[in-house]
Protein backbone atom coordinates (compact mmCIF):
# COMPACT_ATOMS: atom_id res chain seq x y z
CA UNK A 1 0.00 0.00 0.00
CA UNK A 2 2.89 2.11 0.49
CA UNK A 3 4.31 1.91 -2.47
CA UNK A 4 1.00 3.01 -4.30
CA UNK A 5 0.34 5.98 -2.10
CA UNK A 6 4.14 6.94 -3.20
CA UNK A 7 3.25 6.66 -6.78
CA UNK A 8 0.37 8.92 -6.23
CA UNK A 9 2.25 11.27 -4.70
CA UNK A 10 4.81 10.93 -7.88
CA UNK A 11 1.60 11.47 -9.70
CA UNK A 12 0.15 14.51 -8.02
CA UNK A 13 3.65 15.86 -8.40
CA UNK A 14 4.67 15.96 -11.48
CA UNK A 15 0.69 16.96 -12.30
CA UNK A 16 1.17 20.01 -10.46
CA UNK A 17 4.69 20.65 -11.89
CA UNK A 18 3.40 20.43 -15.30
CA UNK A 19 0.41 22.53 -14.46
CA UNK A 20 2.96 25.30 -13.23
CA UNK A 21 4.27 25.43 -16.23
CA UNK A 22 1.77 26.00 -18.10
CA UNK A 23 0.44 28.92 -14.93
CA UNK A 24 3.69 30.51 -15.77
CA UNK A 25 2.63 31.40 -19.34
CA UNK A 26 -0.05 33.80 -18.28
CA UNK A 27 -3.23 31.52 -17.57
CA UNK A 28 -3.31 32.33 -13.68
CA UNK A 29 -6.28 29.55 -12.67
CA UNK A 30 -3.81 27.31 -13.15
CA UNK A 31 -2.28 28.04 -10.01
CA UNK A 32 -4.87 26.67 -7.91
CA UNK A 33 -4.45 23.35 -9.35
CA UNK A 34 -0.82 23.35 -8.93
CA UNK A 35 -1.42 24.03 -5.00
CA UNK A 36 -3.89 21.72 -4.67
CA UNK A 37 -1.86 19.05 -6.56
CA UNK A 38 1.24 19.76 -4.66
CA UNK A 39 -0.90 19.52 -1.32
CA UNK A 40 -1.84 16.06 -2.05
CA UNK A 41 1.61 14.90 -3.62
CA UNK A 42 3.25 15.85 0.05
CA UNK A 43 0.34 14.35 1.94
CA UNK A 44 0.56 11.13 0.37
CA UNK A 45 3.98 11.07 0.42
CA UNK A 46 3.51 11.50 4.34
CA UNK A 47 1.16 8.52 4.32
CA UNK A 48 3.59 6.40 2.58
CA UNK A 49 6.32 7.12 4.79
CA UNK A 50 3.93 6.30 8.09
CA UNK A 51 3.10 3.07 5.69
CA UNK A 52 6.92 2.07 6.37
CA UNK A 53 8.62 3.02 3.54
CA UNK A 54 12.34 4.72 4.44
CA UNK A 55 12.47 8.56 3.46
CA UNK A 56 15.76 7.79 1.46
CA UNK A 57 14.14 5.15 -0.91
CA UNK A 58 10.97 6.70 -1.13
CA UNK A 59 12.70 10.83 -1.66
CA UNK A 60 14.84 9.26 -4.14
CA UNK A 61 12.29 7.21 -6.33
CA UNK A 62 9.83 10.30 -5.84
CA UNK A 63 12.85 12.30 -6.93
CA UNK A 64 13.81 9.82 -10.25
CA UNK A 65 10.71 9.07 -11.39
CA UNK A 66 9.36 12.55 -10.94
CA UNK A 67 12.42 13.83 -12.85
CA UNK A 68 11.53 11.12 -16.27
CA UNK A 69 8.08 11.69 -16.05
CA UNK A 70 8.06 15.20 -15.88
CA UNK A 71 10.57 15.42 -18.57
CA UNK A 72 8.75 13.34 -21.04
CA UNK A 73 5.10 14.97 -20.03
CA UNK A 74 7.57 18.63 -20.77
CA UNK A 75 8.01 17.15 -24.15
CA UNK A 76 4.99 15.87 -25.03
CA UNK A 77 2.92 18.71 -24.02
CA UNK A 78 4.88 21.64 -24.06
CA UNK A 79 7.55 20.63 -27.19
CA UNK A 80 10.40 21.08 -24.91
CA UNK A 81 13.47 19.16 -25.92
CA UNK A 82 14.45 15.86 -24.80
CA UNK A 83 18.14 15.25 -26.56
CA UNK A 84 19.97 12.22 -25.66
CA UNK A 85 22.47 13.25 -23.48
CA UNK A 86 19.39 14.72 -20.84
CA UNK A 87 17.90 10.63 -21.59
CA UNK A 88 21.48 9.73 -20.52
CA UNK A 89 21.04 11.62 -17.62
CA UNK A 90 17.86 10.56 -16.73
CA UNK A 91 19.06 6.85 -17.34
CA UNK A 92 22.10 8.00 -14.42
CA UNK A 93 19.32 9.40 -11.99
CA UNK A 94 17.16 6.00 -12.36
CA UNK A 95 20.36 3.43 -12.21
CA UNK A 96 21.49 5.55 -8.91
CA UNK A 97 18.06 5.12 -7.03
CA UNK A 98 18.20 1.61 -7.65
CA UNK A 99 21.52 1.26 -6.27
CA UNK A 100 20.21 3.17 -2.83
CA UNK A 101 17.33 0.77 -2.81
CA UNK A 102 19.68 -2.21 -3.23
CA UNK A 103 21.58 -1.20 -0.69
CA UNK A 104 18.78 -0.71 1.96
CA UNK A 105 17.97 -4.25 1.21
CA UNK A 106 22.15 -5.34 1.29
CA UNK A 107 22.65 -3.99 4.41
Amino acid sequence: MAWLLLAGAILCEVGGTLSLRVAATGRRGWYLLVFTAYVAAFSLLGLALAGGLGLGVAYGVWAATGVALTAVGSRLLFDEPLTPLMGAGLALIIVGVLLVELGVHAG
